[in-house]
């Protein structure tokens, strides 16, 4: 079975390299073209790509997906199936080529967080557990017919950053299943609308891609819901607040139940080991910070050198 992987960041290489462990022919990826990139705006390549390049695959980065040469080339492999993990929209021109069609991989539990965003929502929205499914793309982003799914639990203090790992390396494997699946003709497509049904709920939960007006902290709600705003965008693209007027990103923190004698948003500090703000119902203790025009670092690192203003 000649396949083409279409993916673009570190989420995607587990994916890729699991596929060419068990033995599968990956004719060709399809990633992002080469950005500017740091100080230097030096070209930078895609996770995806450095791993192909290595790995003498051959690569396409097209800037359209719909470009009449890309289409071109993309036929000329001969694909029998292709696989897509953390890449973009594809034209149905593109998804519909493939003998076997175009199965995806996404980072969560369908028809749950459906979107650009699913680990950052899930762990934001306080969820116990999340997971990884594959399913046959179809018009609608993320609404195609289901073929395997594996949860994944959340721990209570876990960042996305850490959720992503997990399931970067279950996704892998529930793959490879598949594509072992799909390769026999042995599997078995489930509607989403059908595990709409089951649930007894025609509601999904949403994943929309995440803007700087969404990391913004609002001090004046409960602790535990500021809390997992925090660990829901560590460590990208973070959650921040203002303090003396610059950028103060949170990169991890911790719950303090004690009931705060100062308005939501003021701090305390001892100015030597602690930097705690106040929320509705308590403080969230600061552990791990960047301020802006800084680089990262612990809360005492930033105390020993930065004095606070009252």
């Amino acid at each position: 079975m000649r396949i083409i992987f279409m993916g673009t960041p570190e989420f995607a290489v587990a994916s890729l390299d699991a596929l060419l462990g068990a033995g599968f022919n990956v004719v060709a990826v399809v990633t992002a073209p080469d950005k500017p990139a740091g100080r230097g705006q030096k070209l930078s390549e895609s996770a995806v790509k450095k791993y192909a390049a290595a790995n003498n695959i051959s690569v396409l980065q097209p800037e359209k997906l719909k470009d009449p040469g890309f289409i071109e080339q993309l036929r000329s492999f001969n694909a029998d199936l292709q696989v897509v993990v953390a890449f973009r929209m594809l034209p149905e021109i593109v998804w519909n080529m493939p003998p076997k069609g175009t199965i995806n991989l996404h980072a969560s539990l369908l028809p749950d967080y459906r979107g650009a965003a699913p680990i950052n929502w899930a762990v934001i929205n306080g969820e116990k557990q999340t997971g990884v499914t594959t399913f046959f793309l179809q018009h609608e982003i993320d609404t195609g017919d289901i073929l395997f799914s594996e949860a994944v639990d959340i721990g209570e203090n876990e960042t996305a950053g850490e959720v992503h790992d997990k399931l970067m390396h279950t996704g892998a494997g529930l793959l490879v299943k598949t594509v072992k699946a799909i390769e026999k003709g042995d599997y078995k497509e489930t509607p989403q609308r059908e595990l709409l049904k089951g649930s007894g709920t025609a509601d999904v939960k949403h994943a929309p891609k995440i803007f700087k007006e969404d990391c913004l902290i609002n001090w004046d709600q409960p602790a535990v819901k500021i809390y997992n705003h925090i660990r829901g965008l560590s460590p990208y693209p973070a959650a921040y607040t203002l303090l003396n007027d610059k950028t103060l990103k949170i990169y991890k923190s911790s719950l303090l139940a004690e009931k705060p004698g100062i308005v939501p948003g003021q701090h305390e500090s001892d100015g030597k080991s602690f930097l705690r703000f106040a929320c509705r119902d308590g403080f969230i203790d600061i552990k791990e910070l960047q301020l802006e025009g800084k680089k990262k670092m612990t809360v005492e690192e930033f105390l020993r050198g930065y004095r606070l203003q009252d």
